[in-house]
C-alpha cells in the first residue's frame, strides 16, 4: 500500500516537472539575430543620449540663427514718480511699452552660426556611430551566445566520453590491468571537462543576461537561431580596407568638423573688431500720472510715441577681444593637429585588424585540419578494436580527443567572425549585415 502510494506521488511529481518543463520551453522566444538588433536600437540609452544631443545641438544653431529675427517684448513700466519722471531699467514710466531688437548686420554671429552648423553635422554623425556601435555589441554578443550553446552540446559529449572512460579505467584497475595513474588520469580528464562546462555555463548565462538588458526581453526567454546569422563577407584587401576605413570613420570626421568648427569660431572672435549694425524699435504709452505734461510743453505732448532705426557700432579699441581672438587660432591649431593624430590612429588600427585577420583565418584553418586527423584517428581506433588492436577505453579517448579539437576549432571559428565584423564595424557596413539576415 504505502509502494502504490509513494509510486502515485512520484508519478505526480514527474508530470509536474514534465509540465513546467513544456511550460518553460513554450515560453522560450527564438530570436533571430536581425530582431535582436532592432530591439536593441529601440531600447538603448546611448542611441537615445546621442539622439537628444544630436537636436540640442540643432537647437544651438536655431538660437544663433534667430539672433537675426526680431525679438518682441511687451510689457509695462508702471510706476510712481515725484518731480521729474526718470526711467525704470532704462525705460520711461509707462502703461504699455513694446521693443524689437536684432541683428542687421554682424560678421563676427553669422561665422558662429556657420560654426554651429558644424556642431549639428558633428553630433549626426555622434548619433549615426553610436547607433552602428550598439548594431556591433549586439551582433558580437548574439554570435558569442549562440557558439557557447554550440560548445556545451559538444562538452555534454565530452562529458560522457570522459565518464565512460573512467568508468573503464576503474574496471580495468580491478581487474589488474591498469594503475591506479590511469585512474586518476581518467578523473583528471573528467575533472577538466567539467570544469569548462561550468565556465561556459556561467558564460552563456552572463551573456544572455546581457542580451536581455539590451533587447528588453526576459533572459529566460531568449533563444538564439544559428541560422539568422548572415555568412560574412570575405575581407577586402589591406589597401582598399584602409583606405575606406579612414573614409568613413567617425571619429575622424568629428575631429575634422571639430577643428573646422574652431577655426570658423576663431574668425568670429576677429570679427567681433569689425562695425556691426542693430535694428531696434521701441513704442511706449505714457499717462498723465507721470507729470510728462508738467515738465514738457503741453501743446506738444502726445501720449502715444514710438522710435524706429538702427544702432551701428564702430568697435575703436578692445585689447582684450584681440587677445581672446588670438587665442582662438591657437584653439583651431590645436584641433587641426589632432584630428591629423586622429588619422594616424585609425590607420594604424585597420592595419592590425588586416593582419589580425590573416592570422586567425590561418588559426582556424589550423584548428580544422587538426579536428579532422582527431577524425581520422576515431575510425583507425574503432578499425584496431574490431580486430583486438584497441579497448574501449582508447576509442572514448579518441573521441573525446575529436571532441575537443572541433571545440577548439568553434573558439578560433568565432574570434575569426569577431574579427571579421569588426572589419565591417570599421568600415561602416555592420547593419547593413546584421539586417541582411532572417
Amino acid at each position: 500500500m504505502l509502494m502504490n502510494r509513494l509510486r502515485t506521488a512520484l508519478c505526480a511529481v514527474a508530470t509536474i516537472l514534465a509540465i513546467t518543463s513544456l511550460s518553460n520551453k513554450a515560453s522560450a522566444e527564438p530570436l533571430t539575430l536581425k530582431r535582436a538588433v532592432d530591439l536593441a536600437v529601440q531600447h538603448s540609452t546611448g542611441v537615445a543620449i546621442a539622439d537628444a544631443d544630436a537636436k540640442r545641438s540643432e537647437q544651438n544653431r536655431l538660437e544663433i540663427r534667430n539672433t537675426f529675427i526680431p525679438q518682441v517684448t511687451v510689457g509695462a513700466g508702471l510706476g510712481y514718480n515725484n518731480g521729474f519722471p526718470l526711467s525704470l531699467e532704462n525705460l520711461a514710466p509707462s502703461l504699455l511699452n513694446v521693443t524689437t531688437q536684432a541683428y542687421v548686420f554682424n560678421m563676427a554671429q553669422r561665422e558662429f552660426l556657420k560654426a554651429a552648423r558644424r556642431d549639428t553635422s558633428m553630433f549626426a554623425k555622434l548619433a549615426e556611430d553610436r547607433r552602428a556601435q550598439v548594431v556591433f555589441d549586439t551582433a558580437l554578443v548574439y554570435a558569442e551566445l549562440n557558439k557557447l550553446e554550440a560548445s556545451l552540446t559538444i562538452l555534454e559529449k565530452q562529458q560522457s566520453a570522459a565518464a565512460r572512460v573512467q568508468t573503464v579505467s576503474q574496471e580495468r584497475l580491478q581487474a589488474g590491468v591498469d594503475s591506479q595513474v590511469e585512474v586518476t588520469r581518467a578523473q583528471l580528464n573528467a575533472a577538466r571537462v567539467r570544469l569548462s562546462m561550468e565556465q561556459s555555463r556561467g558564460q552563456r548565462d552572463l551573456l544572455r543576461a546581457r542580451l536581455a538588458q539590451m533587447t528588453g526581453l526576459p533572459a529566460t526567454s531568449i533563444e538564439t537561431v544559428a541560422d539568422s546569422i548572415p555568412p560574412l563577407p570575405a575581407p577586402i584587401s589591406e589597401t582598399q580596407f584602409v583606405s575606406k576605413a579612414v573614409s568613413v570613420n567617425t571619429n575622424i570626421q568629428v575631429a575634422n568638423e571639430q577643428a573646422v568648427a574652431k577655426e570658423i569660431r576663431a574668425k568670429g572672435e576677429h570679427y567681433q573688431l569689425l562695425p556691426a549694425v542693430d535694428s531696434a524699435m521701441q513704442y511706449a504709452m505714457l499717462a498723465h500720472y507721470n507729470n510728462y505734461d508738467v515738465f514738457f510743453r503741453r501743446d506738444t505732448f502726445q501720449r502715444h510715441n514710438l522710435t524706429v532705426g538702427v544702432v551701428i557700432r564702430f568697435p575703436v579699441f578692445n585689447a582684450s577681444q584681440k587677445a581672446h581672438a588670438q587665442a582662438a587660432d591657437y584653439e583651431a591649431l590645436k584641433a587641426k593637429k589632432e584630428a591629423e593624430e586622429v588619422k594616424n590612429q585609425v590607420e594604424t588600427e585597420a592595419m592590425k585588424l588586416q593582419q589580425a585577420v590573416r592570422q586567425l583565418a590561418a588559426a582556424r584553418d589550423v584548428a580544422q585540419l587538426e579536428y579532422q586527423l582527431a577524425g581520422s584517428d576515431v575510425k583507425t581506433v574503432q578499425v584496431r578494436m574490431e580486430s583486438g588492436g584497441a579497448t574501449v577505453r582508447d576509442q572514448e579517448n579518441a573521441r573525446l580527443a575529436e571532441d575537443q579539437k572541433y571545440g577548439a576549432y568553434l573558439d578560433t571559428t568565432f574570434e575569426l567572425d569577431k574579427a571579421l565584423m569588426q572589419l565591417l564595424r570599421a568600415t561602416g557596413e555592420i547593419e547593413a549585415w546584421a539586417s541582411s539576415g532572417k
